[in-house]
């Protein structure tokens, strides 16, 4: 449950009946009817949170053995005792009951006797957990590094087990024609805003393809703009990083068959942001930050510049810089544009052929193969020291991106700076920049401005986005998704606690 307070007095108050409308939202949900002395039971579970097998062996045996002697009395207590399972609970209260069938326990309701409601421990909380369920391509030092898997039972499994929270509401869809692909659609009921939730749903219901392979297609079906090199939805293997997309008020949908959840509305801060921010100190995860943005902005202006200063504006150059640039390029018979490109394809092709090989292979290549081409480059006259010293670090900057499809993105974007700065030096950059940031405030995800906070401009949202607050800063959810909850806890309650806390 959100440490809120208008959500536990909600929580306090609403009936069992409340409870299960609400459970019912989601396909998960479960509910069988058994007759037993001419009394109906109902049991209700989540049937990604039981042990499937502890269900049909133990539990429904158990109960149909009761339904088949029609003779027999119900007893609610001898019912309770016989059961063979320890942890068996008689209780009244709902506050509990939602709590526990959100842990993986089974709720048998009797019909007319609304005082026996007994919960039963059916769950298995390592369902589908495999021993190399390890995040692949979403690396951190510190913090969890569980990761979704193939199965979307076990995805919507390994959700629920991290937050256990009633509010959580899944919802399924199937796509394709052929291949009948099950999708899932998760947020938070009651916080989540109402429209994002009906723009997802509308979206997927507009598919018509005969084959879903992976959510990786799902984004490309469902994107506003499909001419567009930027990532307009988040795509994470990491169930901490898609916990949190989903406690903040964003919508998740998951396929059978990946391993990746996609999140929105997102905006292009989003991508910047790593898991890892979070679990180190704010000061240490904002330098962090502020250090990956700024490489960011290195990778792709920086052979531009190169290209730009070398072939227009040599008069910027300090003249103790100006003898060795010269020098290096002395004997070099290419104009700077070819120059460039030929390093950077040279960059690129030595980061395919690592893609592509297995792991030891593909990490010896990179290193050897970059060291031998870079010195017999140079030593070939194709291209100056200093140039490959620049491309150098470009690329390792583009490295720092947490996310690959937006480390992408960023490789593509140097070539078109690189061509402008070619012909028109560096008004050619300023050309590229403005072409790129109207581009951009044209974007949107899920009817959300890609730009947002910086256009429209949101002061308020700007704290988590290039400097990572402390935690008690981060009490609000962002405004522009407009969530119906704003607030993930009161510093007011919080403080109240704290204070009766230390008056005990």
């Amino acid at each position: 449950m959100f440490k809120n307070k208008n959500n536990q007095s909600h929580a306090e108050n609403q009936t069992l009946a409340e409870i299960v409308k609400r459970a019912k939202k989601s396909f998960d949900f479960k509910e069988l009817k058994k007759n037993i002395s001419g009394i109906q039971i109902f049991i209700l579970y989540f049937t990604s949170l039981i042990d499937q097998k502890t269900m049909e062996r133990v539990l429904l045996p158990y109960i149909n053995e009761y339904e088949k002697n029609k003779d027999q009395t119900l007893d609610i207590y001898q019912f309770k005792n016989n059961l063979p399972l320890e942890d068996v609970i008689k209780t009244l209260d709902t506050k509990e009951i939602e709590e526990k069938i959100h842990q993986g326990y089974a709720l048998i309701k009797f019909e007319n006797t609304s005082k026996d409601c007994l919960l039963v421990n059916v769950s298995n909380l390592s369902k589908g957990i495999r021993e190399t369920n390890e995040t692949e391509n979403e690396f951190n030092v510190i913090g969890p590094k569980l990761g979704f898997v193939e199965s979307l039972d076990t995805n919507i499994h390994l959700l629920r087990s991290k937050l256990k929270s009633p509010l959580l509401t899944t919802e399924e869809i199937v796509l394709g024609t052929l291949s009948k692909t099950r999708v899932a659609i998760v947020y938070l009921d009651g916080i989540t805003n109402e429209k994002h939730i009906e723009t997802v749903k509308k979206r997927l219901s507009e598919i018509d393809f005969d084959i879903i392979w992976d959510t990786s297609a799902l984004i490309q079906l469902i994107k506003e703009n499909s001419h567009t090199p930027f990532p307009l939805y988040f795509s994470s293997e990491r169930l901490d990083r898609i916990s949190y997309t989903i406690t903040s008020g964003q919508v998740v949908i998951f396929s059978d068959g990946s391993p990746y959840a996609i999140s929105g509305p997102t905006t292009i801060f989003d991508f910047f942001l790593s898991s890892e921010d979070y679990y180190y100190n704010w000061i240490i995860g904002s330098f962090f930050r502020i250090t990956r943005i700024l490489a960011i902005i290195f990778s792709i202006f920086s052979t531009s510049i190169y290209v730009a200063v070398v072939t227009f504006h040599y008069e910027v150059i300090p003249a103790d810089l100006l003898g060795p640039l010269i020098e290096s390029r002395a004997n070099v018979p290419f104009p700077p544009l070819l120059e460039v490109l030929f390093l950077e394809m040279t960059i690129e092709l030595l980061r395919e052929a690592g893609a592509r090989l297995p792991t030891k292979v593909g990490q010896t290549l990179g290193i050897v193969g970059g060291i031998v081409i870079g010195q017999a480059a140079v030593a070939a006259a194709l291209t100056s020291n200093i140039l490959l010293i620049i491309v150098a670090l470009s690329a390792l900057a583009s490295f720092t991106t947490p996310t690959t499809v937006m480390s992408n993105t960023i490789r593509i974007l140097r070539f078109p700076f690189i061509i402008m700065s070619s012909i028109l030096g560096g008004l050619g950059i300023v050309i590229g920049l403005a072409a790129l940031l109207c581009h951009l405030f044209k974007l949107k995800s899920f009817d959300t401005p890609y730009m947002v906070p910086l256009y429209p401009f949101r002061l308020n949202n700007l704290t988590d986005s290039i400097i990572r607050p402390p935690y008690n800063k981060l009490n609000k959810r962002p405004d522009y998704l407009r969530p119906i909850d704003k607030l993930k806890y009161s510093p007011k309650e919080r403080n109240k606690k704290k204070d009766d806390i230390n008056d005990e």
